[in-house]
């Protein structure tokens, strides 16, 4: 495995060790649909081992991670994604599925259940006159949740709020959420 890129790879992450080893922090960026992905098996243990100290990442990695831990059972896998017709399309979203590349995210499941909570999140912050980033907002959320349907070792977002890590996202509106925010607010 060391011929290409991967020799960079081996090197880059030898330079994390010695950032790390060094009393160094880690911020990691991460964009793309990562957390549909499942990165949390991974990020989430990272994260547990102190490797990852703070974290930038799209609103959508940052909901979907909670996505991921409350309707798993209920997502589905599109192969084909590349070859869907705008029929095959519509009837993924009349199904109530949204779909993020190869897999659908269901919409009762996940968005649905998701937005009650955090609204009243929302309209509790605003009624005191206070203000909170979207990682904060995800965090109270976390304590409001009843069941999980993967392993919560697997959730990084859950990793990230023990440590008491920052998430900064500068794109919320790149999220689910954050346009259910804005639709509350019209």
């Amino acid at each position: 495995f060391k011929h290409f890129n991967a020799a960079s790879t081996v090197d880059a992450a030898k330079g994390w060790i010695d950032l790390l080893d060094k009393g160094g922090k880690m911020f990691l960026a991460m964009a793309g649909a990562m957390s549909t992905a499942e990165i949390g098996i991974s990020l989430a243990e990272m994260i547990r081992k102190d490797k990852v100290h703070a974290i930038c990442c799209t609103g959508a990695n940052l909901e979907e991670d909670i996505f991921n831990l409350v309707a798993h059972k209920h997502y589905v896998r599109v192969p084909q994604y590349r070859y869907l017709s705008k029929k095959d399309e519509t009837a993924l979203m009349k199904k109530g599925l949204n779909r993020v590349t190869d897999t659908c995210i269901p919409e009762d499941t996940a968005f649905r259940r998701i937005e009650k909570i955090i609204y009243t999140l929302w309209k509790k912050a605003d009624d005191q006159n206070k203000r909170f980033f979207p990682y904060e907002y995800v965090y109270q959320l976390l304590d409001h949740l009843d069941h999980y349907e993967i392993d919560p070792k697997n959730s990084w977002v859950l990793a990230a709020k023990k440590k008491k890590i920052p998430i900064y996202t500068p794109g919320w509106e790149d999220s689910t959420l954050g346009n259910i925010f804005v639709a509350h607010v019209l």
